[in-house]
This record gives structure tokens, C-alpha cells and sequence, in this order.
């Protein structure tokens, strides 16, 4: 159950993150600004129709975080703590190779390696990121 409280101070801090007033935002999303008003005192709770506008206008807000205030608003910096936690859980073993496997080319090179049943053919390029701001990209070919 959404607590009205606690809902309309998540709204403030999407009103306040967007620089927007009541007003604006209500114009913002099509929907009335007593509605907004009432939402926003806490007297009333969200409807469906207004969740739904204001995910669909406000990408940055998340389900959850607006209805419940589990998750982190905006959402882009909890895709990008969520993409970091993916990249640290790769799997970082390395490989020792033979002397003849050195000198192969790293395609001809599948045998108890990760994901070996990839398709290389499938990869047009790898690309890698670093800290300073630098990349390396590797191409298939």
C-alpha cells in the first residue's frame, strides 16, 4: 500500500531533480493540477493513470522508487551502479597458454576458454573502457 506521506515527498524530489513546478509538471504530464495539488499535500494517493504518466514522461523515475521508495531516483544512476556490479562479477581467471597456442590466431584458440560455444562470427567488435577515459577497441576480422 502506497503511504500518501512518504509518496508525495518522493514527487517533490522528481519535481526538484526536473526544476519544475506543480503547475508545469502537471502540464508536463496532461493532468489536472488540482490533482497534482492534492497529490503532492498528500491528501490523495496516486492513481494508475498518473503512475503511468509520469513513467512515461520522466524516464529517470522508477516504479518502485516512486510507489515505494525502494531503488534509487533517478534510475540512470542505478543502471549505471548496476552495470558496474555485472562488470566486476565477470569472471577474471586467467589462461596460461602453450607455446603453440601463442602462435595461433586467438580465433583458431576455443578449446577451455570461457564462453567457447560463442559464435565468433557473431562479434563485430569488442570495445574496452578505462578509468582515465581511455578506450581500445578490438574488430573481428
Amino acid at each position: 500500500m502506497v503511504n500518501s506521506q512518504d509518496f508525495a515527498k518522493r514527487l517533490h524530489k522528481v519535481l526538484d531533480y526536473y526544476g519544475l513546478s506543480a503547475s508545469s509538471f502537471a502540464d508536463r504530464i496532461d493532468f489536472n493540477r488540482s490533482s497534482i495539488s492534492h497529490l503532492l499535500s498528500g491528501r490523495n494517493k496516486p492513481s494508475l493513470d498518473f503512475v503511468m504518466k509520469v513513467l512515461n514522461e520522466f524516464p529517470e523515475v522508477e516504479l518502485y522508487w516512486l510507489l515505494n521508495g525502494k531503488g534509487i531516483f533517478p534510475k540512470k544512476e542505478s543502471e549505471e551502479l548496476n552495470e558496474l556490479a555485472q562488470v566486476k562479477t565477470i569472471d577474471t581467471a586467467t589462461y596460461s597458454l602453450s607455446e603453440e597456442e601463442k602462435s595461433k590466431n586467438p580465433s583458431e584458440i576455443k578449446q577451455n576458454q570461457p564462453h567457447s560455444s560463442l559464435n565468433d562470427s557473431l562479434i563485430e567488435r569488442i570495445v574496452i573502457f578505462f578509468k582515465d577515459g581511455t578506450y581500445k577497441i578490438y574488430n573481428n576480422s
